[in-house]
C-alpha cells in the first residue's frame, strides 16, 4: 500500500455493506468499496463503477487494515489521450512483478481497463483513503 499518508473520508464510503437475502443484493456498501475492481484487472474484465474523488473517476485496488481501521488504495481513471505515456496491460506489468511493485507511481499505474464500453489508462500515483470521524449532531 502506498506509503502517503490518506485522505480521510467519510467511514460509510468504506464500508462493506451488509447481505441481503430479501432484496438479494448488498445493501449499504459504501461508493469507495463497490468499486474495487482488482479481480476484474486481473481477469481482463471492466472495472466496477468507479467513484468520484476530486473530480475525477478512481477505482479501488486494495482494502486492506490500516491499524486498527480499513483503508482503501485507489487509482484515478483518466483518458488514454490525457495519459501522456505508453499504456500496458496487467499481464505485461506481471513480466517483472519485482520491477512492477518498484514503481514510484504503483503496481496499476498505465493499465489499460475497461469501463462499461470505454478504455481508460489507471494513472498512479494511487491515492490512499482512510475513515475520517463522523460529528455526533446534538438534539439537545
Amino acid at each position: 500500500m502506498s506509503a502517503a499518508t490518506p485522505y480521510t473520508v467519510d467511514p460509510a464510503r468504506l464500508s462493506a455493506g451488509r447481505w441481503c437475502q430479501e432484496a438479494d443484493k448488498t445493501l449499504g456498501e459504501g461508493d469507495i468499496h463497490a468499486s474495487y475492481s482488482a479481480d476484474r484487472i486481473g481477469m481482463g474484465k471492466p472495472v466496477r463503477r468507479p467513484f468520484i474523488w476530486k473530480n475525477a473517476p478512481h477505482v479501488c485496488v486494495s482494502m486492506r487494515h490500516c491499524g486498527d481501521t480499513v483503508c482503501a488504495e485507489a487509482y484515478r481513471l483518466v483518458h488514454a489521450s490525457q495519459f501522456g505515456a505508453a499504456p500496458t496491460s496487467y499481464g505485461q506489468k506481471l513480466t517483472d512483478p519485482d520491477a512492477a511493485r518498484a514503481d514510484p507511481q504503483g503496481f496499476y499505474h498505465g493499465m489499460t481497463v475497461r469501463c462499461g464500453s470505454n478504455t481508460f489508462i489507471l494513472c498512479g500515483p494511487p491515492v490512499l483513503f482512510a475513515p475520517g470521524k463522523t460529528k455526533q449532531l446534538s438534539l439537545f
